[in-house]
This record gives C-alpha cells, structure tokens and sequence, in this order.
C-alpha cells in the first residue's frame, strides 16, 4: 500500500484537470461579473433614456403651458400626466421604475428657471451573478434636466401650422440672410428649397420636417421638429370699428406715372378721411393703386378699409415711419381684407414707426405692413400678396401678412438689411438680402426663436 502511494504522489498525469478545476471558481466568477456589468449598463442606458424623455416632455408641457406632474403614477399614467406618461410609454424595462418629477428643479443649476424639469428614475433589480451573493439588489439610478433654450434669431416667421408646406424657394431665387427662418408647418418638407434657388440662412427651423437640398448653403443649421414660434405681432390688432369715419372711404387711385403726389397734397376730407377715438391721425382709403410718385406725410398710418395696396412698375413710393394697414370695418360675416401687390420695377422707400413714435403710429412701430388675421387664404392673386421691387428700394421693419401667403420677387441691390417677413406662408422666387442689423431705434429687429433641449 505504501508503494503505491508513493507511485501516485510521483505520477504526473492528470494535473491539467486538477488545476482547471481550481481555476474554474474564477473563470465563472469572471464570466458572471462580466455578464452582470453589461445588463447593468444596459440598464443603466435605458434608464437614463427614461429620464432623458420624461425631462423632454416635461419642459415641452411647459412650452405649451402645461403643469408638470411629479411623476408618482407611471403604472397608471394617462396624457393629463406628460412627464409619467411619457416614461411609462417609453419604458423598455423588464420592470416600472420609480420616477420623481420636480419643475422647477430643486438642486442643480436649474433652481430658479420656470421652464427647468428634473426627472429622477430608479429601480432595484438582482443580478444574475452577484445577486447570490447580495442581500439587496442594487439600485440604478438616473436623472436628466430639460429647459427651453434660445433656438436662434428668425427674420422671417411662416405661421402656417397644417402639413402644407410653409417656406420655400425655387426658381432662381438667392436668399442670403444674417439670420434664421422658421415655420410652423408640420409637414415633413415643411421647409424647402428647390430649382436653382441658393439660400444662405442659419438656422432653418420647422415644426415638421426639413427637406435635405443641395441648395441650403453649406454650413446651414437645420432645426427639424421643433417648437412652434409665436407670432411675434400677436397682441396688435387693426383699429377698432368704432374709429371709422362715417360713410366709405374714398380710393386713392394716382395712375398717372408723370403725376406726384407730395405730404402737402393730402388734405383730410379731400384725399382722405380722418379716423377718430384711439386711431385718431390715421388716414382711411377704400384702396390705393399707385403708378406715378407719391410721398406719404410722415409717420402715417394708412388704413385700407377694405381694399388694396397697388404700386405699379413705374411708381416710386415713399413714407418715412408709416404703416399700411389692410383691414375691414365690418364686423360680422367674412369682410373682404385687401392683399399687396407690388409690381417688380416700383422703386419702395417704406420706414416702419420707430421708438419715436407717438399716437396710433407708436401702436404698429416696427411694421410697414400689417394685414388683418380674418383676411382670406387661397391660391388665387386676390388671396395672396406679392411684394417686389427694384435695386433702388429701401425697406425697413416687418410685413405681416398672418392669414395669407406672402411672395417675395425681390432684385438684386435692394436694401433691406432691417426687414422681418411674417405670413402664413413664405415663397420666394427672387433675391433677398438681408444682414439682420437694425438700428435700435428703428423699433423693428429679429425674433428669438426656442426650443427645448436637455441641460442636465
């Protein structure tokens, strides 16, 4: 017997096995830590995109004027509760985690912003592995901040909101502007620019989609799906009914393209009628149709009750601080609102109000033409207005045209480096150049955009 011990203590055979067994307790355990860390960080990702989402949705409740729910009920969770509805609709985890919503924040950089959202998430899940070694299952956990930030600086504002398109450019038209566009189109081309057209704009944002183009120029910011903006001229309004002179307004009709008209030659109760109350020192017409040169007195508001503004290819018009405004009296039914139509060869010297400004001007500053919201949209001449002019014209603030189509056939060597186009929608078809500089009494200037991003 001890013979034979000795010869299997001196036999080598068989020690690989042995030492694989020894080993196998630390492969394994390799092996289990190894698979735990991946479930864990897949966790841990899909936890932070719960997070990141609800915040999201949080500050969007917020841009839309929502209350933001503290996120408690996520299992039972319905649209009235947008930060938890949000995570439990977006929840991919083998279990509903536990969510904390807090608007404004109540730790971080956020503290003191209205619009901040905070959304914690955690959950308690075993391990395959290490589970059998712990008594408690650890905790993920997961937080995110989202506010709404600047989303650039727009001069030009398509407030078209259906899922027609609301910006475009075709044709030859060259739009170079030292500042954005935006619309609020929910179309997936709610913006586009197509033929030869070369447009030079930064950022371009739509509610809906944006289509790629060769013809956005290179380093072009396009800002697909966000917020919508606000129409910058919502709170002005045309004058009211009660303001009007009694009977028609009288047309102001100067189509003789040797004949000017100078301030000196408008005469209440000759050329025009007067407006009272708040409008008083507007100037009311039916409509104007303008082919020779007419100078308007300054700072004028020119109220076309129900008609439109004519300017032909040999006129030469100008108003220093003036804005027209296409309107209708009539209450009730659909009143007829006049359009623009401004012939490609008039030459426009147009000045909106300035800070200067008093009276009933000091209520448009910043606006050379102002369109009612009730007029008409269609695809006809009558339902659209259409603004051109030569390489002499001058024009400064903004043309507000909500409710209709507002095209533009600009020519080369115009200047408007101080001009804001708002329409329901925008197409260009000419050039257009704009550098986005306004002096600081010119009471007109950019519109700041937002949107909605995570900050935390």
């Amino acid at each position: 017997m001890f013979s034979f011990l000795k010869k299997l203590w001196r036999d080598r055979r068989g020690n690989a096995l042995i030492i694989a067994g020894a080993a196998l307790p630390l492969i394994v355990g390799s092996a289990g830590l190894a698979s735990d860390t991946i479930q864990w960080a897949l966790w841990k990702r899909q936890l932070q995109r719960l997070a990141d989402s609800g915040a999201m949705a949080g500050a969007y409740a917020r841009v839309r004027g929502n209350t933001v729910d503290n996120c408690s009920n996520v299992a039972t969770a319905t649209y009235s509760s947008p930060v938890a509805y949000d995570v439990k609709k977006n929840n991919h985890l083998p279990q509903t985690p536990t969510c904390t919503a807090t608007n404004p924040p109540t730790t971080g950089g956020y503290t003191t912003d209205v619009n901040a959202v905070r959304v914690s998430v955690s959950m308690q899940r075993p391990l395959s592995f290490s589970g059998m070694f712990l008594t408690t299952p650890p905790t993920i956990t997961a937080n995110a901040i989202a506010t709404v930030v600047p989303g650039g600086k727009y001069c030009v504002v398509s407030l078209e909101n259906t899922a027609t398109t609301g910006i475009t450019a075709t044709g030859n038209a060259n739009v170079d502007l030292g500042c954005g566009m935006i619309t609020n189109s929910t179309s997936m081309t709610a913006a586009v620019a197509t033929g030869s057209s070369e447009v030079h704009a930064t950022p371009i944002a739509a509610v809906g989609g944006i289509a790629e183009s060769n013809n956005w120029a290179d380093g072009t910011v396009l800002q697909p799906f966000t917020i919508a903006q606000e129409d910058p001229f919502a709170g002005i309004n045309p004058p009211d009914s009660s303001t009007y002179p009694s009977g028609n307004c009288p047309n102001l009709n100067q189509n003789n393209p040797n004949t000017t008209m100078t301030p000196s030659d408008f005469v209440a109760g000759t050329t025009y009628k007067a407006m009272t109350g708040a409008a008083a020192g507007a100037m009311c017409f039916n409509s104007i149709s303008i082919s020779g040169t007419v100078t308007f007195p300054a700072g004028s508001v020119i109220v076309l009750d129900g008609g439109s503004l004519g300017i032909g290819a040999q006129a030469h018009v100008s108003c220093d601080g003036c804005t027209f405004i296409l309107t209708n009296r009539q209450i009730n039914g659909n009143p007829s609102i006049g359009n623009v139509n401004i012939n490609g060869g008039a030459e426009l010297d147009l000045k909106a109000p300035g800070t200067s400004a008093t009276g009933i001007a000091a209520t448009y500053m910043g606006i050379i033409v102002y369109q009612d919201r009730r007029a008409q949209d269609g695809t006809s001449a009558n339902d659209q207005s259409t603004i051109n002019g030569n390489a002499d014209s001058f024009l400064q603030g903004a043309l507000y045209f909500p409710s209709q189509q507002m095209t533009f056939n600009g020519t080369a060597g115009m200047t408007t480096d101080c001009l804001q186009l708002v329409a329901r929608r925008v197409y260009y078809s000419g050039n257009l150049d704009i550098s986005n500089t306004c002096d600081t009494d010119s009471g007109a200037d950019a519109f700041l955009g937002k949107k909605v991003r995570l900050v935390g």
